[in-house]
C-alpha cells in the first residue's frame, strides 16, 4: 500500500466515523421523541482494487432498528395511543388525501383534534381509519390499499334520535292501599307517574300512568295517556298468596279511549299494551309491558308504605357528541349527550414483512420500500398484530447509556483515523527531505 493509499484510508475512516457520530447524535437528540426508532451505522469494508497494491477502506451503512418496541408511558389523555407489539398507525399529510403516495406509517400516537375535528399527531400527520355506517357495519373494505381509509374526525358530530318502540313498567304498589278499609280507595285517590319516550324525530314526549286503587282487595285500575291524549284503561288484579304472590293475577275490563288514528290494545295473556300515538303522519307504536300473569318481571303488589315505579325505555333523542373513547381493538366510539354510545371508526394497524426495511421520513414516519415488502391493514389484536393502549404513548427505543458508550468508541476510532493522516503527513514530509 502506498503512502497516498494510506492517506485515503484514513480519510475514509474519518468520513465513516463522522457519519456514525451523526447517527448517534440523532438518536440522542430523539431519546424523548415518542415512537422514535433508533438508527445505527454499520461499518463495511470498501476495497478500491484487488491484488497487490490495492487498499481497503471503510464506509458507514446506516440501518434502523424499527422492529424493537419502546416502553409505554401513561399520559392520561384519552386520544393518546400506544401500540404494544407489531404494527403502525396509518397517517396522511392532509385530511382524506386521495393520493396513495402521501400516506405513511408511524408509531407516534399523540393524536388530538384540530380545528375541524380531524385527529392529527404532534408531527401534523392525520390519523386514517375505516368508517362505520349508521348500522355499525364496515361493509366491504380493501385492507391492502389506502383507498377505503378516511381521516378520523370527531368534530361537531350529531346523531339523529331513535324512536321508542318498547317500554317496561317496574315497581311496587302497596297492597294496603286497596280493599274496603283503604281510605285511599274510598276517597278515589290516585297514584300518577309519567315517563319520557322519544319520537322518530328525536323529540321527547311524556306518557302518563294513573293507578287508582279499588275497594276490592288487590285490584287497581290503570289509565294510560300519551302526549296529552287518553289511550285506554285496564283493571289489574295481583296475587295475594301462593308461589306467585305479588305478581299480576289477571287483566280485565280493557277499554280503549283513543281517538283514531291513535289506538289502544291490551293482550291480557302477556300483560303487554300496544299504544298507537298520533304524533306524526305515521302514528308511533310502543309496546308497553306491565308484566305477564304469574311472572315477576314487571309491576308487583306487596306490602309497603310507599310506591316505587320506574320504567325501562328504549330509544333516545337527537344527540351531540361530548367525548370519544377508543378500545384495544381499535374501535372509536362517540359518547353523546343523549346517553347513546355509537361506534364510528375502526383504526387499523399496518403490518409489513420487514419493518427494518422501511424508509424514515420527516415527522417520525415511514414509507414502504422494496425491502420492507407490501403492507396489510389489520385489526389490532388480530393474528400477530399488536394491540392499542389508550391514554399512553410509546417512548423511543433509544437506550442512552448504549448510545453514549458507542459515542465514546466512535470518537476514539475517529481520533485514530486522524492520527493516520498526521502520521502519513509526517512520512511525506520526511520523503520530501530526501532530495535535499
Amino acid at each position: 500500500m502506498s503512502i497516498s493509499s494510506a492517506m485515503q484510508t484514513g480519510v475514509a475512516g474519518l468520513l465513516a466515523n463522522s457519519s456514525a457520530v451523526s447517527t448517534i447524535s440523532t438518536n440522542i437528540a430523539n431519546a424523548n421523541t415518542d415512537g422514535y426508532r433508533r438508527s445505527f451505522s454499520q461499518m463495511v469494508t470498501s476495497a478500491s482494487s484487488t491484488g497487490a497494491g490495492g487498499h481497503a477502506g471503510v464506509r458507514a451503512v446506516s440501518r434502523q432498528n424499527v422492529a424493537l418496541d419502546g416502553s409505554a408511558r401513561t399520559t392520561g389523555v384519552d386520544s393518546d395511543m400506544a401500540i404494544s407489539g407489531t404494527g403502525f398507525f396509518v397517517v396522511s399529510r392532509a385530511p382524506n388525501d386521495p393520493v396513495s403516495s402521501n400516506y405513511a406509517f408511524t408509531r407516534a400516537g399523540s393524536f388530538s383534534p384540530d380545528a375541524d375535528g380531524n385527529l392529527k399527531n404532534a408531527a401534523g400527520l392525520y390519523l386514517a381509519g375505516f368508517r362505520y355506517d349508521d348500522n355499525g357495519s364496515l361493509g366491504t373494505i380493501d385492507r391492502s390499499q389506502f383507498s377505503d381509509l378516511q381521516t378520523v374526525n370527531v368534530g361537531d358530530v350529531k346523531i339523529p334520535g331513535k324512536a321508542t318502540t318498547s317500554m317496561t313498567l317496574m315497581g311496587n304498589l302497596s297492597s294496603q292501599m286497596t280493599g274496603p278499609t283503604s281510605q285511599m280507595a274510598l276517597d278515589g285517590e290516585t297514584i300518577i307517574t309519567s315517563e319520557k319516550y322519544y319520537t322518530p324525530l328525536g323529540a321527547s314526549e311524556s306518557a302518563q300512568f294513573t293507578w287508582t286503587p279499588s275497594t276490592t282487595p288487590n285490584v287497581w285500575t290503570l289509565a294510560i295517556s300519551a302526549n296529552g291524549a287518553d289511550l285506554g284503561t285496564v283493571d289489574v288484579e295481583f296475587n295475594d298468596s301462593g308461589p306467585n304472590v305479588g305478581t299480576p293475577l289477571a287483566y280485565t275490563n280493557v277499554t280503549s279511549l283513543a281517538t283514531a288514528p291513535a289506538a289502544f290494545a291490551f293482550d291480557t295473556s302477556t300483560g303487554v299494551a300496544t299504544l298507537t300515538i298520533d304524533n306524526a303522519s305515521v302514528p308511533q307504536v310502543i309496546d308497553l309491558t306491565i308484566g305477564a300473569p304469574n311472572q315477576g318481571k314487571g309491576m308487583m303488589q306487596l306490602a309497603g308504605t310507599g310506591v316505587d315505579i320506574e320504567a325501562d325505555i328504549d330509544g333516545y333523542g337527537t344527540g351531540e357528541m361530548v367525548r370519544f373513547e377508543i378500545d384495544d381493538q381499535g374501535n372509536l366510539y362517540g359518547i353523546f349527550d343523549n346517553g347513546a354510545r355509537h361506534i364510528m371508526y375502526h383504526i387499523p394497524l399496518a403490518e409489513v414483512p420487514n419493518p427494518d426495511g422501511l424508509n424514515m421520513v420527516d415527522g417520525n414516519a415511514y414509507l414502504m420500500t422494496q425491502a420492507s415488502g407490501s403492507f396489510k391493514l389489520l385489526g389490532p389484536g388480530t393474528g400477530s398484530t399488536g394491540t392499542i393502549t389508550t391514554g399512553s404513548l410509546e417512548s423511543s427505543n433509544v437506550e442512552l447509556a448504549e448510545e453514549l458508550t458507542r459515542l465514546i468508541q466512535t470518537q476514539r476510532a475517529y481520533s485514530s483515523n486522524a492520527k493516520i493522516i498526521t502520521t502519513v503527513d509526517e512520512m511525506m514530509e520526511e520523503t520530501t527531505r530526501l532530495k535535499r
